[in-house]
Formats: C-alpha cells, sequence, structure tokens
C-alpha cells in the first residue's frame, strides 16, 4: 500500500486533515512543519516548497499523488479508502449534500468569515460580487443546514460532516462564528468523536513539544 504522509502543523488548518486521517484509520507518517524554527523543517523550505509551491499546511502525499487544500484532502481520502464510510452512495440524495455543504464550507463559509475576521466589509450593492453574498446570509446558511439534524447527509458522519463541522468549530473557538445553539450543539457532537479526540491529543502534545 502506498505511504501515506501528512505536511502540517499543529497549530494549523492541518488538525482538519489530522482529524480525517484519525477518521480512515490507515497508518501514515507526520511531518511536522515550522512558521519559523520550531519544528526541523519549514513550511518555505525548498523541500516542502517542492511539494506545496504556496508554502501553505496542509499537504498530503499518497504515493506519488499530493493533494493540498484541506477540504479536498478530506474528499480524496474518503474517495480513496471507501471502507472508511466517510461518504455517501454516489447519485443519493445524501450525496448531493455531501458535495454541497463540503464545497459550501470551503469556499462561502471560509471567505466570510475570513473577511469578517479582516474587517472587510461588503456593501449591499456588492453583495451579489461575493459568493457569500454577506456573513449574516452565510451565518444563516449554516444554521439552515444542521438545524434539527446529527449529520449533514444523510443518517451518518461524513467527511462533509468534518470538515463543515471544523469551519463551525474553529469559528466557536476564535469567535468568528457565534455561539448560536444550532452551531454548539452540532459541534458538541462531532467533538465527541473519539477520532476527533485522538487527533487533537496528538496535535496537541506536538505544540507542548515546540515549548
Amino acid at each position: 500500500m502506498a505511504e501515506l504522509i501528512l505536511y502540517t502543523n499543529p497549530m494549523s488548518r492541518g488538525r482538519i486533515a489530522r482529524w480525517m486521517m484519525e477518521e480512515v484509520g490507515q497508518p501514515y507518517a507526520v511531518q511536522n512543519l515550522g512558521y519559523g524554527d520550531e519544528f526541523p523543517m519549514s513550511i518555505k523550505s525548498p523541500e516542502y516548497l517542492a511539494i506545496n509551491p504556496m508554502g501553505k499546511v496542509p499537504a498530503l502525499k499518497h504515493g506519488d499523488a499530493i493533494v493540498t487544500e484541506a477540504a479536498a484532502i478530506c474528499a480524496y481520502l474518503a474517495d480513496a479508502f471507501p471502507e472508511a464510510g466517510l461518504k455517501p452512495a454516489a447519485g443519493t440524495r445524501a450525496s448531493a449534500d455531501y458535495h454541497r455543504w463540503m464545497f459550501y464550507a470551503a469556499g462561502p463559509i471560509e471567505a466570510a468569515v475570513t473577511d469578517r475576521s479582516l474587517g472587510v466589509e461588503v456593501s449591499p450593492e456588492k453583495a451579489r460580487m461575493v459568493g457569500y453574498g454577506s456573513y449574516d446570509v452565510a451565518m444563516d446558511m449554516i444554521e439552515r443546514a444542521i438545524a434539527g439534524k446529527t449529520y449533514l447527509a444523510g443518517d451518518g458522519f461524513t467527511a462533509a460532516d468534518l470538515y463543515f463541522g471544523s469551519q463551525i468549530g474553529w469559528g466557536l473557538l476564535f469567535g468568528s462564528i457565534p455561539e448560536r445553539p444550532a452551531f454548539v450543539e452540532y459541534w458538541a457532537g462531532l467533538s465527541a468523536r473519539p477520532a476527533y479526540k485522538r487527533a487533537a491529543e496528538l496535535d496537541d502534545a506536538a505544540i507542548a513539544k515546540q515549548g
């Protein structure tokens, strides 16, 4: 079997990919990368730039295949290891929801939260120019997607929950997403998963070693 190597930093979106690796349940290696000199290899080192020229984490190497972007890594792993049961059957209503909300989280939610955090205000006249419309619209869409549900797509946990939920979890932690009851309840269910806890413990241990 081709080796899986996760390139990450424990204080980055790489935590999402680490969680996905734990859900998949396949053996994998980790290369922690530093923003400065906290790890032997830097995200701007020639070795890593050969893998991801943007110098961003996470990245996944699977044999000779390279995948970057956390959402793409989640989707790729769900496809590569179907036995993990992390995606619905193709052509079903659940599959439609899976793809819809996975990419909504990677596009409009990420952009809306980032713009808000940077103090970027989109005027009502320009709202149609941005994919999320407005921050409030994006938050309302999140609530509509998860209200009254345990999972986004069908009756089971999928990679879409992992990625979508991670956006909510990070937002609640840093105050960039409001603490609406539906958000808190949905994230509480996801963050209780054993794979999430294992991933968090591994990343937290890597942070502790830096100090």
